[in-house]
């Protein structure tokens, strides 16, 4: 998955590798970010994402699909530019099992959010 994203966006900065050796919080992210976040810290993640995007970056997350929660809501549905809803469970290398939940694939440009908030459409479709 993360070759097939490379190849669509050109990533220059990942925020959150392994034994990172800086506070991802307080630097400046690269023009074009992979985000896959310890997903326990998943509000902090996403709100810098948002953060960034507002500066003209592009940050592409790799995160659990919970829609319920206030971070979705508050964020990704207003203002990402792209959710890309992951089909069947990721099964992470050197794991049995697979993710114990669904994963979205939310893109983050600058740019508005791809529906309206409060529209509630029956169907969420890309804008025209």
């Amino acid at each position: 998955m993360y070759t097939d994203l490379d190849e669509e966006f050109h990533f220059d900065f990942d925020p959150c590798p392994l034994n990172a050796q800086f506070d991802e919080s307080s630097i400046e992210w690269g023009k074009y970010s992979y985000v896959n976040p310890p997903y326990s810290e998943s509000l902090k993640w996403v709100k810098k994402a948002y953060e960034e995007s507002l500066k003209g970056k592009t940050v592409v997350m790799l995160i659990p699909s919970r829609m319920g929660r206030d971070w979705f809501h508050d964020y990704i549905l207003p203002h990402a530019e792209e959710i890309r809803f992951v089909r069947g469970r990721l099964h992470f290398s050197g794991h049995r099992n697979s993710a114990p939940f669904n994963s979205i694939i939310v893109v983050f440009s600058g740019k508005r959010g791809w529906w309206k908030a409060g529209s509630e459409p029956s169907l969420l479709a890309p804008r025209h």
